[in-house]
């Protein structure tokens, strides 16, 4: 319940979104009708094509956007064709006869032939519906993350449509305000045709800027709000144990440990690394910890030296460390890849391939990292999520060793000094978020034009604020990725972190890539990561994250660009730290 609450609100939250507002002048374009004729069955109809496009993206592939770029395109005619009966009343008469006697048809209710009926306010809905992309906050970010792990359900659905309900909740609040301003002004002489003119012009308008994707790009700037903190802020009240930097209460290794969920399953691995199958209940009587992790999230490599500390020291004392990898890139499916990051990582530990997320459904996860300490009998008994809290968790599994029985349990906490992308995080100084490069979850782009989605184009600098990024030279941007067509292209972003990170790799297994970055325009000097030198130079030999910055002095904003000598690399995303 609490998830369809979350999700209704941050629903709500979306009026003060970017990329909301091509979608106002059609809402208030009816704000002069009643509420109940118009308005209504308008948002309605909005509602069903959004929850219904969005519950078939959410599970299926790359054809489903192939179809709703078809819909889009009619959707914007239609719309198009509203604003001009708009400006033009004899052309709205011609167009709407047919659709008003259809409906009349359909519609009980109409008291005569020739009155509007349901019918128009509602086809104009579900055309609103294609256009409506709501910005991907961390709201609908955990709905569409938890559709594509755990496959198709009504659960799904259910959430997508609740989550539909608050924005078109919103717009009906904007539309009855827009209906009594309406009203007040057409009292004036000839103010309410000067009205709907003036909405025409805006409704075309607003298509227009929708079919040069300025909906995505400029509105994005120039936008006064944003849902992501407002969002966050309800996920953190609302779900404060899931949160990706969660930590747990104060104390709770000397309290009771509570049984959170009764025992989960380990079967389903694709492969099982370091180690034959294993099952909890061929692990009776042991403490096992379970990390779910994913070999390029720069917030699993930073607890992996932890876990694997925790590993060394409780090995003889009843403890078993369980990885599951669990991808979240395509490339992390390949079994070769993971294996290599295990030998890197100096990972000893099982390590089970969970490609299917098999596992990660069992234990109805949805975090990398996430840990789950589970006692003698297979029961989980304690959970954390994201990095942190380290200590707090070393003494739980100290208090769930004793507890079993074990005896001459080590005491004291383990010391860490990891480097490279496994050291901590200066998180106070980090103000810029991990960042998609596809256009399924990729925001904040600022090149001209916008993305062309699965086709290779030429991209120029934009002029990025914090947090913006760009493209230059030709790209080709997919999904999950960007991939350079030509050499010489580069990526531009502005952010404010002592680290930073990009997942990157070759398009083609065994090539090398050359890049060089620039901070601010010039050489990193001191400030190159562990994968460039002070000049600036490195290569992409796989697919991994590469830790292109660590800034030695106080942190501020930095434009980085990274500019690539040869074609064929792919980027997925900036990482933070």
């Amino acid at each position: 319940m609490i998830l369809f609450v979350l999700a209704y609100l941050g629903g709500v939250l979306t009026i003060v979104s970017p990329c909301i507002l091509p979608v106002i002048p059609f809402v208030l374009a009816r704000a002069d009708r009643p509420f109940m004729r118009n308005g209504l069955p308008m948002l309605v109809g909005m509602t069903l094509a959004f929850a219904v496009v969005a519950s078939f993206a959410s599970v299926a592939g790359g054809w489903v956007v192939s179809a709703n770029q078809y819909g889009r395109v009619a959707a914007l005619v239609l719309l198009a064709l509203f604003g001009l009966t708009l400006l033009l009343p004899g052309l709205a008469d011609r167009l709407m006869r047919p659709l008003v006697a259809v409906g009349a048809r359909l519609s009980q209710s109409a008291e005569h032939a020739g009155e509007e009926t349901l019918l128009a306010p509602l086809v104009l809905g579900i055309a609103t519906g294609f256009l409506w992309a709501p910005c991907a906050g961390p709201v609908l970010g955990l709905i569409l993350t938890g559709a594509a792990l755990k496959g198709a359900n009504v659960g799904t659905a259910l959430l997508l449509l609740t989550y539909a309900a608050g924005a078109a909740t919103s717009l009906a609040l904007a539309l009855l305000l827009g209906g009594r301003v309406f009203a007040a002004m057409k009292k004036s002489i000839g103010a309410g045709e000067w009205i709907r003119r003036g909405l025409g012009a805006a409704v075309l308008v607003a298509v227009v800027a929708i079919a040069l994707g300025l909906d995505t790009g400029f509105l994005t700037n120039v936008s006064l709000g944003s849902t992501t903190a407002l969002e966050q802020s309800l996920l953190d009240k609302l779900r404060p144990h899931q949160k990706a930097e969660a930590a747990e209460p104060s104390g709770q290794a000397e309290a009771h440990l509570p049984v959170e969920d009764i025992s989960p399953s380990l079967a389903g691995a694709q492969e099982w690394l370091n180690s034959p199958p294993l099952s909890l209940g061929a692990l009776k009587g042991k403490v096992v910890l379970v990390d779910f992790w994913t070999y390029s999230c720069i917030n699993c490599l930073r607890s992996i030296p932890y876990v694997r500390a925790w590993a060394e020291k409780y090995r003889d004392h009843g403890l078993v460390v369980i990885g599951v990898h669990a991808p979240e890139f395509a490339f992390e499916r390949n079994v070769d890849n993971v294996k290599n990051a295990i030998a890197t990582l100096n990972i000893g530990y099982p390590v089970a391939i969970d490609n299917d997320y098999k596992i990660w459904r069992s234990f109805e996860n949805e975090y990398w990292p996430a840990h789950y300490f589970i006692d003698g009998n297979g029961k989980v008994r304690h959970h954390h999520f994201g990095e942190g809290d380290y200590a707090e968790s070393e003494r739980v599994i100290q208090r769930m060793l004793t507890d079993a029985g074990n005896k001459n349990v080590p005491t004291g906490i383990v010391a860490v000094n990891a480097s490279g992308a496994e050291a901590a995080s200066h998180k106070d100084d980090v103000n810029s978020p991990e960042t998609y490069i596809g256009y399924d979850r990729g925001d904040r782009f600022v090149s001209p034009g916008g993305v062309a989605q699965d086709q290779s184009h030429i991209y120029a600098a934009g002029e990025p604020q914090l947090n913006d990024w760009s493209l230059t030279g030709k790209w080709t941007v997919g999904e999950e990725r960007a991939q350079l067509d030509e050499k010489g292209g580069s990526i531009v972003y502005r952010f404010h972190a002592r680290d930073l990170h990009l997942v990157l790799g070759p398009s083609t297994e065994g090539n090398n890539i050359r890049f060089r970055i620039t901070i601010d325009g010039k050489a990193p000097g001191d400030a190159h990561g562990m994968d460039a030198d002070a000049e600036g130079n490195g290569l992409v030999t796989t697919q991994r994250l590469y830790q292109l910055v660590r800034s030695p002095g106080a942190v501020r904003d930095h434009t980085f660009e990274i500019r690539f000598l040869d074609p064929g690399v792919q980027a997925y995303a900036f990482t933070f730290g």
